[in-house]
């Protein structure tokens, strides 16, 4: 512990690690929930202040969440911080990834403020992160086809297994 779930918008991040949290019997910390409790919805931060602003907020919150014995779901783009990146290398880290078709039945109708043209923007980052989540995950797992509860118990079992 901690363990931390990284990899793209839309992969399942916070409904997988909220259910891993549960089924190790440890708290659950959504990074990205924690930074609208206390500067409000994500894209008008991103509207008001901009992306700089954002990672700053994102990176104390990721910090402060890392140094807890949790189960850590981080936002897409909080792996771009080489400090984050730091700390992650002293977790258990999870990614999780997602096909482009899958994605774009799960961001439908969403706001998000780094997807002004969908799906192609979300494949346009995706491909610029993977080699950075590649490269911090511990395991991966794709969560295109299988089911949220499959995956969840397949990582606690691999949790208590390097345990």
């Amino acid at each position: 512990m901690p363990l931390a779930f990284i990899g793209p918008m839309a992969a399942g991040k916070t409904k997988i690690a909220r259910r891993v949290a549960r089924g190790l019997s440890v708290p659950f910390i959504d990074t990205d929930q924690r930074i609208v409790d206390r500067y409000g919805p994500i894209a008008e931060i991103f509207s008001r202040e901009g992306e700089e602003y954002f990672r700053v907020i994102e990176r104390e919150v990721v910090a402060e969440a890392l140094a807890e014995e949790a189960v850590v779901s981080l936002g897409g783009g909080a792996v771009l911080d080489g400090e984050t990146r730091a700390d992650l290398g002293r977790c258990g880290v999870v990614y999780l990834s997602v096909d482009a078709a899958a994605a774009a039945k799960r961001i439908r109708g969403r706001k998000r403020p780094l997807l002004a043209n969908g799906i192609e923007d979300w494949q346009r980052i995706f491909d610029e992160r993977r080699p950075v989540y590649e490269s911090l995950a511990d395991i991966h797992f794709d969560t295109s086809t299988r089911s949220v509860g499959d995956i969840a118990d397949d990582i606690v079992t691999w949790t208590r297994e390097k345990s």
